[in-house]
């Protein structure tokens, strides 16, 4: 099996020792079928001199492709955190944390781990000229095992602060990381092939700022909306954006259409609801704004190969 290197020892240039890591908070997620992450966030050592890293490996296993996973894998250092976050230090409960007496820095850890079933959803056809080097990846066509270093670009670490500062609980933060990890995704394929220049994009109104924030702002109300299902029509009045416009700058921003963001990121939730919260078949089809039982199951099953009740009872 592929051995990659500890990202803690490339991140502070040794081994950790055991004896100084106090760990504060840690989550993770195994359901079935969906990405398997981990976060744990430890108290930062005064001492400790570390530098952000992000790492992918690739593992494959030719004989036994079920076997075989793409895992990112960070360590960020400098987030602050409260002390008190867990009983409501009264500064940060009143947004006044600028005063908060109880912060501390931290050093967190974070894995995200994607199955070939999970990646092929993103492979789409391309033209002869573009780089093929992320479709290769993500369809599990390279026939060796690697480990490479990944720059944290910009783009990355805003949404690895996001998902390390959110405020979201229970459902909302699990609809939440599932959208940011995707999101992850896709900046740390750029980061390993080269980002385009905004010049490059195809979609030339995205080269505006104010367009850009559009399309940003209308997969955060695709978040919102996860029960209460909205068309592009609401959608685009929603954001003031042309409706053609709005599908062609989602689509190039984000490397996938709307619906498909959106339904991917329904059936993410409803294996959470099912698998984690244990609600029953009828109760997650509710929560998600289905109008029939069946068409849940039969949208399940297709985003899954599995049917609601076979997710149950694993």
């Amino acid at each position: 099996m592929h051995q990659a290197p500890d990202i803690w020892t490339l991140a502070y240039k040794q081994a950790p020792m055991q004896e100084q890591m106090s760990l504060i908070h840690e989550k993770e997620q195994q359901v079935p079928g969906s990405v398997q992450y981990t976060i744990k966030r430890f108290k930062r050592n005064e001492q400790w001199n570390m530098e952000d890293t992000g790492m992918m490996v690739y593992h494959y296993e030719k004989e036994k492709s079920r076997e075989s996973f793409l895992e990112l894998k960070f360590c960020i250092s400098g987030n602050v955190y409260c002390r008190q976050k867990d009983t409501e230090c009264d500064k940060c409960k009143l947004n006044t944390s600028k005063d908060c007496l109880s912060k501390e820095e931290s050093v967190d850890l974070l894995s995200f781990k994607f199955t070939p079933a999970q990646l092929s959803q993103f492979v789409k056809p391309r033209a002869a000229n573009d780089n093929v080097i992320s479709d290769e990846v993500m369809a599990f066509k390279r026939s060796s095992s690697f480990t490479k270093i990944l720059p944290l670009c910009g783009k990355s670490r805003m949404v690895l602060e996001a998902m390390l500062n959110n405020t979201y609980a229970g459902s909302l933060e699990n609809i939440f990381v599932n959208a940011q990890i995707q999101m992850l995704l896709l900046h740390s394929l750029d980061c390993m092939v080269g980002e385009k220049e905004i010049d490059t994009i195809s979609c030339k109104f995205l080269a505006n700022e104010a367009d850009r924030d559009k399309i940003v702002k209308a997969r955060e109300v695709l978040i919102q909306h996860i029960g209460e299902p909205i068309t592009i029509k609401e959608l685009s009045r929603k954001v003031a954006m042309n409706e053609c416009y709005l599908k062609k700058g989602f689509k190039e921003m984000f490397g996938t259409t709307i619906f498909d963001f959106y339904q991917s990121q329904r059936m993410e939730h409803a294996k959470y609801l099912l698998y984690e919260k244990g609600l029953s078949v009828t109760e997650v089809s509710l929560l998600l704004g289905y109008s029939s039982i069946s068409h849940f199951s039969t949208a399940f099953k297709k985003h899954t190969g599995l049917k609601p009740c076979e997710l149950l009872l694993r």
